[in-house]
C-alpha cells in the first residue's frame, strides 16, 4: 500500500499556463471589442425596415464627398503635427529622431490599435529604439505622457459639451448612470489612486525601490513634457491636434443636407460621443455609427440618416489610418536603410 509522505504539494501554475492564461487574454483583448462592434452592427441592420435600408443606401450614393476628402486632408495634418510635437519630448532627454520616422511611427500604431488595444503605442516605441537607437523605456514614456496630455484634453471637450449642453448630455448618459455610484466609484478611485502615488513616492521598501529604479527611463519619459524648454510649443501643437479633431468632425457634417446644420454645440457633443464611441471597441468599430445615431436624435435628424453619417465618417477616417500605416510599413524601412 502507498505510504502517506505527508507532502502534499501545493499547485503552483507552470510557464506553459501563465503562457495559455496570457494568450487567452491577449485573444479576448483582439476579438471581445470586434464582436461587440460586429453585434452593434448587426443589431442596428435589424432594427431597420428594407425601406430604411435602402434609405441609408441612398445617403452614401448622394453624399458630397468632397468635405470627406477635406476632413482627411485635416486629419493628415493632425497626425503630422502629432508626430512634429513628439519630437520635443525626445530631444529634452538628450535623442533625435527625424519626423519622417516619427510620422510614419505614429501611422503604424495607429494601424496595430486596430488589432490590439494599445500595441501602437509599444510599436512607436519599438520603432524609435530600432531606427533611432532611444532607449524603448523612455520613449514608450514620452508617449504615455502624450496619452495622459489626450485624456486632459478630452475631459475638457467632455465638460464643455456638458456646459453647452447639459439637459442632452443628462438624458443621454447621466440618467442611465446612479449619481450615488458614479460618485462611489470615482471616490474609491481617487482615494485608491492617491495612496498608491505616496506609497510609490515615499516608500522605502525594497522591492519598491528596485521597481523605481527600472522603470527609472519611464519616469523620465513621461515627465519630459513637464521639464523640457519649449513646452509652450508643445502645448501649440496639442491645441492644434485637437483642433483639427473637433474641425475634422465639423467638416464632415457636411456631407449631408440633413448634417448640415448642426450648431456648434451639437457638434462638440455628438464629437465627444464619437470619441469615446472610438474608445469602446477597436477604434469605434460598430459602436461609432450606432452612438453617433443615438445622439443626433436628440437633434431631430432620423437614426437612418445619423447611421449613415456615422458609417461615412468612421470609414473614411479608417481609410486614411490604413492607407498611412501600410505605406510606413513599407517606406520606413526604405527610409532608414542604411547608405
Amino acid at each position: 500500500m502507498p505510504q502517506d509522505t505527508g507532502t502534499d504539494m501545493a499547485y503552483e501554475p507552470t510557464s506553459n499556463t501563465v503562457s495559455f492564461s496570457n494568450s487567452i487574454k491577449k485573444w479576448l483583448s483582439i476579438l471581445l471589442p470586434i464582436v461587440i462592434g460586429i453585434l452593434l452592427t448587426l443589431y442596428t441592420y435589424y432594427s431597420f425596415t428594407s425601406a430604411q435600408i435602402e434609405e441609408i443606401k441612398s445617403y452614401f450614393k448622394n453624399a458630397d464627398y468632397f468635405y470627406i476628402w477635406l476632413a482627411a486632408g485635416l486629419a493628415l495634418l493632425g497626425n503630422a503635427s502629432r508626430a512634429y510635437r513628439w519630437k520635443f519630448s525626445l530631444e529634452h532627454m538628450g535623442y533625435e529622431s527625424s519626423f519622417l520616422n516619427n510620422f510614419m511611427a505614429v501611422s503604424i500604431g495607429y494601424v496595430l490599435n486596430l488589432t490590439v488595444p494599445k500595441s501602437g503605442e509599444v510599436s512607436r516605441a519599438l520603432i524609435v529604439k530600432k531606427y533611432n537607437n532611444i532607449p524603448f523605456d523612455k520613449g514608450f514614456g514620452s508617449i504615455v505622457a502624450e496619452r495622459i496630455v489626450d485624456i486632459v484634453c478630452l475631459l475638457f471637450f467632455m465638460m464643455l459639451a456638458v456646459f453647452l449642453q447639459f439637459d442632452i448630455v443628462r438624458s443621454f448618459i447621466i440618467d442611465k448612470i446612479p449619481m450615488y455610484k458614479l460618485m462611489l466609484i470615482l471616490s474609491v478611485g481617487s482615494v485608491f489612486l492617491i495612496a498608491a502615488v505616496l506609497v510609490y513616492k515615499y516608500s522605502k521598501v525594497k522591492w519598491i525601490l528596485a521597481f523605481k529604479e527600472k522603470i527609472s527611463g519611464l519616469e523620465e519619459g513621461l515627465m519630459s513634457i513637464v521639464y523640457m524648454k519649449k513646452k509652450w510649443t508643445y502645448l501649440f501643437h496639442t491645441v492644434f491636434i485637437w483642433f483639427s479633431y473637433i474641425l475634422t468632425f465639423y467638416i464632415a457634417i457636411f456631407v449631408f443636407p440633413e448634417t448640415s446644420s448642426l450648431s456648434v454645440d451639437a457638434v462638440v457633443t455628438s464629437f465627444v460621443v464619437g470619441s469615446i464611441a472610438i474608445a469602446f471597441t477597436n477604434s469605434g468599430f460598430g459602436s461609432y455609427p450606432f452612438l453617433m445615431a443615438k445622439i443626433l436624435l436628440f437633434y431631430s435628424i432620423s437614426e437612418t440618416t445619423g447611421n449613415a453619417f456615422g458609417w461615412i465618417v468612421w470609414t473614411s477616417q479608417m481609410l486614411l489610418v490604413l492607407t498611412l500605416g501600410f505605406l510606413s510599413f513599407i517606406f520606413l524601412p526604405v527610409f532608414n536603410r542604411k547608405k
